[in-house]
C-alpha cells in the first residue's frame, strides 16, 4: 500500500528541514557502502540557491519549472574530499564558510563500544592506544555518524549501525554526537 505522505525514496518523514537533510545525507552515504572516508557537506537554502545560482540549481534538479511540493528547504552540497592525513578536528578548524551557506554536515564512520563495555576501558591509554583497544574489543560496533548544524546553532544527527544497516533502524537526535556537532558549529564562528 502506498501512502501519499511517504517519500518515494524510502527516507523516513522528518520533522524539521535539518533532520531531513541529515537523513538524506545518511541515505546517500548508505548508497556508497561502508569503509568510506569522511565526507563534508555545505547546507544551502534551496530557495536562495535557485535565486542566486540558477545554473547550479538546475544541475542539482531544483529548477523552478520542476519545483516539487515536498522539495527539501535545505540542499546538501558535497565538498571536496577531506585530506586523509589530517586529523578531523584540525581540518575542521581551518574551514570558513561563505555567507550563502546556511549550515554544514559531516558523515564519518567510527568504532564505538556499547555502554556495558565502557567501564572496562583502561584509563592510562593515549588516543592511539585507545583506538587500538576499541578496534580489538569483541563488543565493538561499526557506526556511521551523520551530524549537521545550522548557523543559528540548531543541530541534528543520525547514527547507523553496520549490523543494522537499514533506514528504519537509523537513530536520530540533536545530542547523539555532541563533540562533533560542536566542532562543526565552530566552523561558523568568526
Amino acid at each position: 500500500m502506498h501512502m501519499n505522505n511517504a517519500p518515494l525514496d524510502g527516507t523516513p518523514l522528518a520533522a524539521t528541514p535539518l533532520t531531513r537533510a541529515v537523513l538524506e545525507i545518511d541515505e546517500y552515504a548508505a548508497g556508497l557502502g561502508w569503509d568510506q572516508p569522511a565526507r563534508l557537506f555545505a547546507l544551502v537554502d534551496t530557495a536562495r540557491l535557485r535565486e542566486d545560482e540558477p545554473e547550479l540549481a538546475q544541475q542539482l534538479g531544483f529548477d523552478e519549472a520542476a519545483e516539487e511540493p515536498n522539495a527539501s528547504p535545505l540542499t546538501p552540497v558535497e565538498q571536496d574530499e577531506l585530506p586523509p592525513d589530517n586529523p578531523l578536528d584540525e581540518f575542521l578548524a581551518t574551514i570558513a564558510w561563505p555567507d550563502s551557506v546556511a549550515g554544514c554536515a559531516l558523515t564519518v564512520e567510527r568504532l564505538m563500544l556499547p555502554p556495558s563495555a565502557e567501564s572496562s576501558v583502561p584509563v592510562d591509554l593515549d588516543e592511539e592506544q585507545l583506538a587500538g583497544w576499541v578496534a580489538e574489543h569483541p563488543e565493538r560496533q561499526e557506526v556511521r555518524l551523520t551530524v549537521a548544524v545550522l548557523r543559528n546553532g540548531e543541530r541534528d544527527s543520525a547514527v547507523r549501525l553496520r549490523e543494522k544497516d537499514a533506514s528504519a533502524e537509523v537513530l536520530t537526535g540533536a545530542d547523539l554526537v555532541p563533540g562533533l556537532a560542536e566542532a562543526l558549529t565552530a566552523t561558523f564562528e568568526e
